[in-house]
C-alpha cells in the first residue's frame, strides 16, 4: 500500500536530465512568481518597497539558479517578471486562472507537454536554495515543508502524477493527507536550506542569523 516512503534512492542532476534509480529522466523546474513590485507585503514593516522588490528578485534568481541545467518554467502574468524570466532563459507560462494552485497546474501542464518526465515545483522565495536534485525519486512524490512544518516549499513528482496541490495555511499536512487518501507513495524531506522561505519579519531575522554564522 502506498504511503510515506523511507530510504528511497535519490536522484542526482546530470545536466538537464537526472538519474532516478537506474533510469535517466528529464527533470523540469516550475516556479510561480508574483509581481516583484508587490511581493512580500508582510515585510513592509521592516523593508522599504525597493528593498522588498530587490529581495523578491534576488530570491527568485537563487531558485532558478538552483535548477542548474534543468529547463525552468516561470508561471507569471506580470510584464516585469516576464522580461526577467526571459532574460534568464526561462520558459514563461501564463496562468489562465487566479491562485497558486492554478499557477502550479499551468506550469506542470507546460512542463509535461514540453517533455518533462519529472517535475519539481518550488516557491520563488527560497533564499538558500542550492539544488533540488536530491528530491527526485522514481514514482514517488517528495514534499519539503517550511521550517514551521506548516506550508509546502517544494514538491517533486512524476510528470504523470494525478496528485493536485492544495496550497494555503497548513498545506503540508493537507498534502500528506491527500496523498494518503489517493494511495500515492510519498516521502517528506527535512531540508535545512529549502525549508526557509521569506514571508515574515521573523523569517528575515532567521535568514540574517544563518548568514552571520
Amino acid at each position: 500500500m502506498a504511503g510515506p516512503v523511507d530510504d528511497m534512492v535519490l536522484g542526482y542532476a546530470i545536466g538537464p536530465r537526472a538519474f532516478v534509480g537506474s533510469t535517466i529522466v528529464r527533470v523540469d523546474l516550475v516556479v510561480p512568481v508574483k509581481s516583484f513590485s508587490f511581493a512580500k507585503g508582510r515585510l513592509a514593516s521592516v523593508l522599504t518597497d525597493d528593498e522588498r522588490r530587490e529581495l523578491a528578485r534576488t530570491c527568485a534568481e537563487r531558485v532558478v539558479a538552483a535548477a542548474g541545467e534543468w529547463r525552468v518554467h516561470v508561471v507569471c502574468d506580470d510584464p516585469d517578471v516576464v522580461t526577467w524570466a526571459t532574460s534568464h532563459g526561462c520558459g514563461v507560462v501564463t496562468p489562465t486562472s487566479p491562485g497558486l494552485d492554478a499557477a502550479v497546474d499551468a506550469g506542470r501542464d507546460a512542463a509535461r507537454i514540453d517533455g518533462a518526465e519529472h517535475i519539481v515545483v518550488a516557491h520563488s522565495d527560497l533564499p538558500l536554495a542550492r539544488s533540488f536534485s536530491h528530491l527526485v525519486t522514481d514514482a514517488v512524490v517528495t514534499l519539503v515543508a517550511d521550517r514551521h512544518r506548516d506550508g509546502t516549499n517544494v514538491i517533486a513528482l512524476p510528470a504523470s502524477s494525478t496528485f493536485r496541490t492544495a496550497y494555503g495555511p497548513g498545506s503540508f499536512a493537507v498534502h500528506c493527507r491527500r496523498l494518503d487518501d489517493l494511495g500515492i507513495a510519498y516521502r517528506c524531506v527535512d531540508d535545512h536550506e529549502l525549508s526557509l522561505d521569506l514571508d515574515t519579519a521573523d523569517d528575515l531575522a532567521e535568514l540574517k542569523m544563518r548568514s552571520a554564522t
